[in-house]
């Protein structure tokens, strides 16, 4: 396929997606709240939570945020973890516990009582002229880690992936896209990071149907997978190459044709 056959390919299927509730997907629990800073916590615990199947997901945020009466931001803010794990230990996800939830809510609110909302404390690790937006995530998540206890047999390191580990971080560059974009799916809170530094959120879907497109040959699911199929996007949108991510991740999910 050339590249005018493949830009019209991927222009058609971003505005068969791109419109609100176009298909199943964790970013629509983002609209059920209304501030900025109940927002990009939904987010934040959201994407953090984004592994599985998306019913799977779904359920489980949804009794995660029902716990916290749906207040996210007043909820964070005054968590104490000696007083308040107890809301939790019914819950569980995969192989993240209760504990890691607890563990979550307490490193949430040492940020925000250090920036007052999210976007404050992510801004703090990031500069204009770094290349893309991957030193102020790993800025970001190495700070959010830096104050956990880490409990036998706990999984939040798993929860907020660093960079510097060379995975794809596919769940943290989720959050990011759905914090930065703007359109009908994502949020644009953050409009302070230009749409160009973000890197594509890669899972087992995006790698599979960038390679059959012929958007990437590399083998090795890994951040610098994640990097090149980024920079080989740009070519067809410089200024916002991650705006295909919600199109072709959902081509897998509704194994639609490309």
């Amino acid at each position: 396929m050339n590249k005018s056959d493949l830009k019209k390919k991927l222009e058609n299927h971003y505005r068969f997606y791109k419109n609100k509730f176009s298909s199943k997907d964790p970013v629509w629990n983002l609209y059920e709240f209304q501030t900025g800073k109940d927002i990009e916590l939904a987010g934040l615990i959201t994407a953090a939570y984004s592994y599985g199947s998306v019913d799977q997901i779904n359920f489980f945020i949804d009794r995660l945020f029902n716990k916290t009466g749906r207040n996210l931001y007043e909820f964070t803010i005054n968590f104490s973890k000696h007083k308040d794990k107890k809301y939790f230990k019914s819950l569980y996800y995969r192989f993240n516990s209760y504990i890691d939830i607890a563990e979550m809510f307490s490193t949430l609110n040492i940020a925000l009582k250090e920036s007052g909302s999210l976007k404050n404390f992510f801004i703090s690790g990031y500069a204009e002229d770094d290349k893309n937006i991957l030193p102020a995530l790993g800025s970001f998540t190495e700070r959010l880690n830096k104050n956990i206890h880490k409990a036998k047999n706990s999984y939040y390191h798993y929860l907020f992936s660093n960079p510097q580990n060379k995975s794809t971080c596919k769940r943290m560059n989720l959050f990011l896209r759905w914090m930065v974009r703007k359109d009908e799916i994502d949020t644009g809170l953050w409009s302070e990071i230009g749409t160009s530094k973000l890197i594509m959120p890669v899972d087992t879907h995006i790698a599979r149907i960038s390679k059959k497109l012929g958007l990437i040959n590399r083998r090795t699911v890994d951040l610098n997978f994640a990097l090149e199929l980024t920079d080989n996007l740009k070519k067809f949108d410089h200024n916002d190459p991650v705006k295909y991510d919600f199109a072709l991740c959902h081509i897998g999910i509704d194994k639609k044709d490309f």
